[in-house]
């Protein structure tokens, strides 16, 4: 159900946007990558392969992570788009010039407003309002209200999607540049 569910949402998936955020990446500039929770883990795998195809990335937050400069790419990854930790993010990212790319579910939300590019991976958002909107909220009392579907009931759509999605991005990423996978091997923590 859930593979079903997936494909169609890469269907109502907007081609323009998909090639505006590849645009994006594939400009000469640090990409900084941002997310809470499970979405913030999709944001960190999409950062260490950015990094594997040659592509300066960082995760934002770490203690290596060097300051940000005008123009710089801010991608962020929100289910909700309403996260208050990750929006401080873009609002700060946007205060020093960041070009901002949000890949989220909700069309409409805070960080959206700000967004320069916006990614949507539709999902059906719940019937009633049992739980608050904010995760911090959710997250304390145990309200894991998504905004996917029944059979997804703790966001696992939207997490399973930008893992699908970003990983489309960087094939296509490693297609332009002529990025083969001896190249990537090179990349590789060797020190594990």
């Amino acid at each position: 159900m859930m593979t079903d569910e997936i494909s169609s949402l890469i269907d109502k998936m907007s081609d323009e946007r998909i090639g505006e955020f590849l645009s994006e990446i594939l400009k000469e500039r640090r990409i900084y990558v941002a997310g809470a929770g499970r979405s913030g883990l999709i944001g960190r795998a999409f950062a260490m392969r950015l990094m594997h195809i040659g592509l300066d990335s960082y995760v934002v937050g770490e203690t290596v992570t060097p300051a940000m400069r005008n123009d710089d790419l801010v991608v962020i990854f929100s289910g909700s788009g309403e996260t208050n930790s990750v929006v401080d993010i873009a609002e700060t990212a946007k205060s020093l010039g960041g070009f901002l790319c949000l890949i989220t579910s909700r069309k409409e939300s805070r960080i959206a407003d700000l967004a320069d590019c916006v990614v949507l991976l539709p999902s059906k958002p719940p019937n009633d309002t049992e739980w608050p909107n904010t995760f911090e909220i959710r997250q304390i009392t145990g309200g894991y209200k998504s905004l996917s579907l029944p059979l997804a009931p703790i966001g696992t759509l939207f997490e399973t999607s930008a893992m699908i999605f970003s990983d489309a991005v960087i094939a296509a990423v490693m297609e332009i540049r002529h990025c083969g996978i001896e190249d990537v091997m090179q990349r590789l923590s060797n020190i594990q």
